[in-house]
């Protein structure tokens, strides 16, 4: 997982926690949903319009990871980063899989599914619910008194507090490589991800002044994930989660 970097993640989440304190009431996610996805894989193109579905629909945390793996086929992704390829390999890993695939969901950190099958993503979401293998930790974040208040729930055991910072939505005109003469929109494209803090099963409430935070505009949004590590580099069940954006933005 990247190294904790408190002043410049949390300057973005406040920019954008503020808007949407104002905007609307949190709402708790049924699941999150992980594309793993790529410009130059012609398989991708209706798994990420399936991603914007489900972003639009607002029901679930849904981010997209652009790998950097088929930049060889006469496209480089504008979008992907070789820290996203390790975050799938990672899973991989923890999936017991020797390579990856695109399009890859990972729903919940658990299981992963094609892309593509957004009638599959939404059964195994509800699914993992049932099983108890859904969104047990509650996840809140508030701008108040100048202050960036993030609270995670109680509840067993310990994870990571993770943030994934993502571009709300950018339009593609892909003029080479498989998808060539395309114009794709991609959602919630993950730009990088930050650790700020660990949580040991009790309510853990992060404060921090916002005055010594440098105002930084970025359109976009982030999520706060709540997540088990297998090992200190392989992502285990997520447990937690929800998502933020700017005030443009809407659920």
């Amino acid at each position: 997982m990247p190294r904790p970097h408190l002043p410049e993640c949390l300057a973005i989440l406040l920019t954008l926690a503020a808007g949407a304190a104002h905007a609307q009431e949190a709402v708790a996610p049924k699941g999150v949903v992980e594309l793993f996805t790529s410009q130059g894989c012609s398989s991708c193109p209706p798994a990420d319009k399936a991603l914007e579905t489900l972003v639009r629909e607002g029901e679930v945390v849904a981010l997209a990871y652009h790998v950097d793996y088929w930049n060889y086929l006469g496209w480089a992704d504008t979008l992907a980063s070789k820290d996203n390829t390790d975050r799938q390999y990672a899973y991989a890993r923890m999936f017991g899989r020797n390579g990856v695939y695109t399009p890859q969901a990972v729903l919940n950190g658990r299981e992963h599914i094609n892309g593509a099958n957004i009638s599959g993503i939404r059964d195994r979401i509800g699914a993992l619910s049932t099983e108890g293998k859904g969104l047990k930790v509650p996840v809140d974040v508030a701008v108040a008194n100048d202050e960036l208040r993030i609270r995670v729930g109680a509840g067993e055991g310990k994870a990571n507090i993770v943030i994934a910072y993502f571009e709300r939505e950018r339009t593609i005109n892909i003029d080479k490589g498989e998808n060539r003469g395309k114009t794709v929109n991609y959602w919630h494209a993950v730009t990088s991800m930050e650790t700020i803090g660990m949580w040991e099963g009790k309510e853990t409430n992060l404060v921090l002044p916002a005055d010594m935070l440098k105002k930084k505009k970025k359109a976009g949004g982030c999520a706060v994930l709540v997540q088990r590590m297998k090992t200190a580099d392989t992502p285990g069940a997520i447990l937690g989660a929800t998502v933020l954006t700017g005030e443009k933005a809407s659920r």
